[in-house]
């Protein structure tokens, strides 16, 4: 199941996507996000509500349960690349290495499970 997240925590997923770019490590895309959670490399996951059709990112967050990371979906695939640094809407990221983002991770994971 997918965490859909609350106003509040949208500033918090990308912050940490930034921060994660500048001092670990990430990827952008579906396609990356797929290899990088099935070989159990991800830390965390996002995924854009508005991409069209649906089924792009459908299969995301099944894996991501299936690993036990946190999925959390965000509203803007526009601010979801924007966040990971690239000029072109992006569908979903993953975190592979936290780096400095590893509290604002925590902090996320945590709030999920309420």
């Amino acid at each position: 199941m997918v965490f859909e997240a609350p106003k509040e925590l949208v500033d918090k997923v990308y912050e940490a996507i930034e921060v994660a770019k500048a001092t670990g490590k990430i990827r952008k895309g579906t396609n990356e996000a797929t290899k990088v959670i099935e070989k159990g490399l991800a830390k965390f996951v996002a995924i854009a509500k508005d991409v069209n059709p649906p089924e792009i990112t459908m299969h995301i967050p099944l894996l991501a349960e299936e690993k036990g990371v946190p999925c959390i979906q965000v509203p803007s695939k526009e601010e979801l690349g924007a966040a990971a640094g690239v000029d072109v809407p992006t569908g979903s990221v993953v975190i592979i290495e936290a780096g400095e983002s590893k509290q604002l991770i925590k902090e996320l994971a945590e709030a999920m499970k309420k």
